[in-house]
């Protein structure tokens, strides 16, 4: 009987290690790098190119050879220098990528923009990437990719110019262009808050069309739509550029006018009442004029509430209308205190 000593030894399994993968030719890396539409370029830390691929000969119209072993900053002194080399050193100095992006930095060599499409002719928006090329664990050189970022920069152009458009018009009357209600709503916050702090004065006018719906059961609405404008276009033209025009609801209108006490306001409402009393043709060939009628009250510290202001100017525009129409009340606590005694 064999013992468990006698036993045959089993072989050794064989080896099934995989086969390392073939590397890429030299060559072949070199290929790619100099057909990929992308341009790259390397320099050393003092700046010295040691690549240039097409891409960067096809948009700056240099070739390789006229700038490969000479410096950056000599061969393109449009460069911005001071940027590049902070970029450039801190790679060096971090052995890290990094990133900048066609919004901080809107390009690092002018190339003429070639949109056929779209038109544009801005220079072309890039985003540049910093890769550090390490040996031994030291960064040999650095490596700079620029991708073109132009049909990203158009489209957030685009963008930003829609969404201005659209804040604009969020704050605008659609019949008069001029502010609407949220937005006078908004100013007089900011504007109240700002004359507390530094000891301004600023005057608020309620105006409104006399006998509108005369106006409209005459002529349409269409007639009494263009007599809301004309009181709009009116009031912006005779009135300063740094005042402010607001369109309250129907026919009654806001002016808000920064720097003024209630004596000036007045003043400045008188003007507004002769300039809308000024005939005008509508677009139905419809000769009209008509009149408006004013409150003026003015900003006080123990008024600082923009719904007090409002009640005021239109108390005395109320004041305007039981004295007549067509004229300008400024008001006064006497004024408060008659429409609180009606109200009881």
């Amino acid at each position: 009987m064999r013992s468990r000593a006698d036993a045959p030894t089993p072989a050794p399994a064989a080896a099934t290690s995989e086969p390392a993968p073939a590397a890429l030719p030299p060559a072949l890396l070199a290929v790619l790098v100099d057909r990929i539409n992308v341009g790259i370029f390397t320099v050393t830390a003092d700046g010295t190119v040691l690549q240039w691929n097409r891409f960067l000969h096809a948009h700056t119209r240099v070739a390789p050879e006229e700038v490969v072993g000479r410096n950056i900053y000599e061969c393109f002194p449009e460069v911005p220098r001071e940027w590049l080399e902070r970029k450039l050193r801190s790679v060096f100095v971090i052995k890290n990528f990094a990133f900048t992006s066609w919004k901080q930095r809107p390009y690092l060599f002018r190339f003429e923009g070639q949109r056929p499409v779209s038109g544009g002719a801005e220079a072309m928006r890039q985003d540049c990437a910093f890769v550090p090329l390490v040996h031994d664990g030291e960064v040999k050189a650095v490596s700079v990719a620029i991708f073109d970022a132009t049909d990203t920069y158009e489209s957030q152009t685009r963008l930003d110019a829609t969404l201005a458009m659209l804040a604009a018009q969020s704050e605008r009357d659609a019949l008069t262009g001029v502010y609407n209600r949220r937005k006078l709503g908004e100013l007089l916050d900011h504007e109240v808050k700002r004359a507390l702090r530094y000891k301004q004065t600023f005057g608020l006018v309620m105006l409104d069309i006399d006998h509108f719906k005369k106006i409209n059961d005459t002529h349409g609405h269409l007639v009494g739509d263009e007599a809301i404008k004309h009181v709009a276009q009116r009031a912006v033209a005779t009135l300063r550029t740094t005042d402010v025009v607001a369109r309250y609801g129907g026919e009654e209108f806001v002016v808000f006018l920064p720097g003024e006490d209630v004596e000036g306001a007045a003043l400045a409402a008188e003007r507004l009442r002769e300039a809308a009393r000024k005939p005008f043709k509508t677009l139905a060939d419809v000769d009209l004029t008509l009149t408006i009628s004013l409150g003026v009250t003015g900003f006080r510290p123990e008024a600082a509430d923009p719904k007090i202001l409002l009640a005021e100017a239109d108390r005395a525009l109320y004041e305007s209308k039981q004295q007549g129409r067509n004229r300008v009340s400024t008001f006064r606590p006497s004024l408060a205190e008659r429409a609180e005694e009606k109200e009881k």
